[in-house]
């Protein structure tokens, strides 16, 4: 897997709080063409959170073939991402998108990439993209400090990422799955 340049998505999860945090920088070489890109969503009636980093066209094309997939497979979310990652690995066209996904619902969290990856992260935290190794540390030290929400975690380390990052800033979207 090669890291994507000019996003960072997070998922965190916390007792029965699932939380999926992404900034909304967008770059074109070095420059900020967009702040407040939103490149985290809700999927399924709301079931299911997404988030990606990599080519915009290229991202939204793997994301509306994601959800095509989850209502095909009635929203099971381990079924859709396998189907998705096979069309994206053996497609002539769909091989040469650059993008990386995270995907979760109540129960699990999947990294998602075209090299035909399917992870399962262990821990409590994944994130993908330029600043991944930032927030993911500092969602890390947040889960091992206190006794914060998934969602207060998630809106942390994505500010902590954006202070280290260039190509990541402060303007989050948040989504959270909860009981």
């Amino acid at each position: 897997m090669r890291a994507m340049k000019g996003t960072t998505i997070l998922c965190v999860r916390r007792g029965n709080v699932v939380a999926m945090a992404g900034d909304g920088q967008v770059t074109l070489g070095d420059q900020v063409i967009k702040e407040g890109a939103k490149k985290v969503r809700r999927l399924y009636d709301g079931r299911v959170l997404t988030g990606f980093a990599g080519g915009t066209a290229d991202a939204m094309t793997l994301l509306e073939r994601f959800e095509k997939r989850l209502a095909e497979h009635s929203g099971n979310l381990v079924r859709a991402a396998t189907e998705l990652v096979k069309d994206w690995r053996t497609d002539r066209v769909l091989r040469r998108l650059e993008a990386m996904m995270l995907v979760a619902d109540r129960g699990t969290t999947l990294l998602l990439s075209g090299a035909g990856d399917i992870l399962e992260p262990e821990g409590e935290a994944c994130a993908i993209g330029s600043g991944a190794g930032y927030a993911l540390a500092a969602a890390r030290a947040l889960l091992e400090s206190s006794d914060a929400r998934a969602d207060e975690i998630a809106r942390r380390s994505l500010v902590i990422a954006s202070k280290i990052c260039i190509y990541t800033n402060d303007s989050i979207t948040l989504e959270v799955l909860e009981d």
